[in-house]
C-alpha cells in the first residue's frame, strides 16, 4: 500500500495546440485515441468544458504555470515570458525537494535567463551519427510549394517519409519521451520527481508519419464548421486570415485530407503518451504518481476555412482543450467525464493542493481534486481568455518574430498585428455553459447562443432576445477584471 504521506510523483504531460474535441471519448468517430479513452474510462477524470486563457502558446503558459490570468502581469505576448521575481510551479516544486526534470519546448522561460531554478535537469536530446535528429517541419518546408500557390501558408505538409534504418520520424518529440522513460527507469532516490514532458505535437505544420497518417478514416471527420458567407459581424483578423491564407478554393477533399493529417498527429502523441505510462507502470511507481495531460490551446484546423490560429479571437476549437487528471492511488477519483467548467489556471492549485503545499502568491485558480473525487460542486460558472493589444502598444506587436514579411509562414497573421488597425484589437471572452460574450476594444462584441449555434456562426450582440443574457455576462466581465487586476505580494516592505 502507498505511503499517505508521501508527496506523489507528477507527471505533466503537455502536447502543443490540441483542440478538445478530438478524443474519442468525447464521441469523435474519427479520433484515434485509445490510451486517453482507456485512461479516462478506468483511471482518470476527463474535463469536457476545459478552457485556455490565451489562445497562443507563451501567454496561455504562463498563465498556467503561475495561476495569473495574462493581463495580470502583460504576458500577453510570445515575447514576453516569465521574469525571474515572478511565481512558477515548476519553480516552487523544486524549492519544495521535488526534482525537477523538464523535457521538451519552452515558450515559458527567457532565453536570456537560465532554467535553473525551475528544473534540476533541462534535458538536450541526443543528436547521434547513428541516430541524427530529424528536422521539424518548419525547417523542412519544402511541402510548402509554389510561393504563389494556395499551399504555401496552408501549414499542411501531409505523409512525412520515414528515414530508412528507423521506423518513426524521430524529431525533437521521439527523443524527449525517450529521454522521459530512461529517467522514470533511472529515478532520483528518496525523492518525489516531477516530469515536466511539453511536446511540439499537434502544433502544425500538419505532417505526420506512417502508421499514423493512415489510420485515420477520412469518411468519418465530422462536419467542418463552413466558411462564413460574410465576414461582417465577425472579428476582422478572421478575413485578414483567409484573405492571407489562400485557401478559398480547396476542395472538401483537401480539407478533410488536413484535417485526418492533424487527427493523425494527435493519435501518435497519444501513442507516445501510452509508452509513458507503460514505464510508469513497469518501474512501479505508477500509483505513486500524480498524471496530468492537457494542451495549452486548440487549433482551426480547416474550421470557419481557416488554419493554425489567432491571438485574440476565441472560438471553441481554440479555446478548449483536453485536460485529464489521475490522481495517486490513496486519493479517490471518479473515472469519466466531467462537464464542469474549468481553467488551466486550475493547475497549480491542483499541484499545490496534491504535493501539501502552501500557496506561496495569490493565483485565482482553484483545486481540482473535489471534481475528480466525484463531488458536484459547481466550481466554476464562467470561464476567461483574453489576448491582443491597445492600440500603439508597439512593445506587444511581436516585431521580434522571424515568421513575418511577405513569405514568413505565419505572416498571414502577424503582419496584421504589427499595424494599429482593429484587427489585433484587445479582447475578453466570458463563457457560461450556454453563452459566449466577447469584449473587443476597437470592433463590435460578440454573443453567441452555444445551445443553437455550437459553431459560433451567428453573432446575436444587438439581438434583443439575448438583451438579458448579455447584461449579465457584461456584469461578470466586469466583476472578472476588478477580481483580477492585480495581486499584492505576500513580502510587505519596511517604512523607512
Amino acid at each position: 500500500m502507498a505511503d499517505v504521506h508521501k508527496r506523489p510523483n507528477i507527471l505533466l504531460f503537455n502536447p502543443d495546440q490540441w483542440r478538445a474535441d478530438v478524443m474519442g471519448h468525447f464521441g469523435n468517430p474519427a479520433a484515434v485515441t485509445p490510451t486517453l479513452d482507456g485512461f479516462a474510462a478506468t483511471e482518470a477524470t476527463s474535463f469536457s468544458n476545459a478552457f485556455c486563457q490565451n489562445t497562443v502558446c507563451t501567454p496561455s503558459r504562463c498563465s498556467f504555470m503561475t495561476g495569473w490570468y495574462p493581463h495580470v502581469r502583460g504576458h500577453r505576448t510570445m515575447h514576453h515570458m516569465l521574469r525571474p521575481d515572478e511565481p512558477m510551479i515548476l519553480k516552487t516544486l523544486k524549492e519544495e525537494g521535488y526534482f525537477v526534470w523538464w523535457g521538451g519546448k519552452n515558450d515559458v522561460v527567457p532565453a536570456q535567463n537560465s532554467f535553473d531554478a525551475y528544473c534540476d535537469l533541462k534535458y538536450t536530446p541526443p543528436d547521434t551519427v547513428l541516430r541524427p535528429l530529424q528536422p521539424s517541419l518548419h525547417q523542412a518546408d519544402a511541402w510548402r510549394g509554389d510561393p504563389d500557390g494556395d499551399n504555401y501558408f496552408s501549414f499542411y505538409a501531409g505523409r512525412v517519409p520515414i528515414p530508412q534504418g528507423d521506423n518513426v520520424y524521430f524529431d525533437r518529440d521521439w527523443a524527449n519521451v525517450e529521454g522521459a522513460i530512461d529517467f522514470i527507469n533511472s529515478p532520483p532516490s528518496n525523492q518525489p520527481f516531477c516530469i515536466y514532458l511539453p511536446l511540439t505535437y499537434p502544433h502544425p505544420p500538419y505532417g505526420v508519419e506512417e502508421p499514423w497518417h493512415g489510420m485515420i478514416d477520412r469518411a468519418a471527420l465530422p462536419p467542418r464548421i463552413p466558411t462564413p458567407e460574410s465576414w461582417v459581424d465577425k472579428p476582422s483578423i478572421l478575413s485578414r486570415l483567409a484573405q492571407g491564407q489562400r485557401l478559398e478554393g480547396w476542395t472538401e477533399d483537401r480539407w478533410n485530407e488536413l484535417r485526418a493529417t492533424y487527427y493523425g498527429m494527435c493519435a501518435r502523441v497519444d501513442f507516445q503518451f501510452g509508452k509513458v505510462l507503460e514505464a510508469l507502470r513497469l518501474s512501479g511507481m505508477y500509483d505513486d504518481t500524480a498524471i496530468f495531460f492537457f494542451s495549452d490551446h486548440g487549433d482551426f484546423t480547416g474550421d470557419y476555412g481557416l488554419v493554425e490560429k489567432t491571438q485574440n479571437t476565441f472560438e471553441d476549437v481554440l479555446t478548449r482543450v483536453p485536460f485529464l487528471i489521475k490522481p495517486p492511488s490513496w486519493l479517490p477519483v471518479t473515472p469519466g467525464v466531467s462537464d464542469a467548467l474549468i481553467e488551466l489556471v486550475d493547475l497549480p492549485a491542483t499541484i499545490e493542493a496534491l504535493a501539501g503545499i502552501q500557496p506561496r502568491h495569490d493565483h485565482f485558480g482553484c483545486s481540482l481534486l473535489p471534481l475528480v473525487a466525484g463531488e458536484t460542486l459547481e466550481h466554476r460558472e464562467t470561464v476567461f481568455c483574453e489576448g491582443g493589444r491597445r492600440h500603439y502598444e508597439t512593445q506587444a506587436m511581436e516585431h521580434e518574430s522571424n515568421s513575418a514579411g511577405t513569405d514568413g509562414l505565419y505572416s498571414p497573421r502577424l503582419n496584421w498585428q504589427v499595424q494599429e488597425g482593429p484587427e489585433h484589437t484587445k479582447a475578453l471572452m466570458c463563457r457560461s455553459k450556454h453563452y459566449k460574450y466577447v469584449m473587443r476594444l476597437y470592433e463590435t462584441d460578440e454573443l453567441y447562443d452555444l445551445s443553437s449555434d455550437p459553431g459560433e456562426e451567428k453573432n446575436r450582440i444587438e439581438d434583443p432576445v439575448l438583451s438579458s443574457v448579455l447584461k449579465d455576462l457584461r456584469s461578470r466581465t466586469a466583476r472578472f477584471l476588478l477580481e483580477t487586476a492585480d495581486v499584492v505580494p505576500y513580502e510587505t516592505d519596511l517604512r523607512g
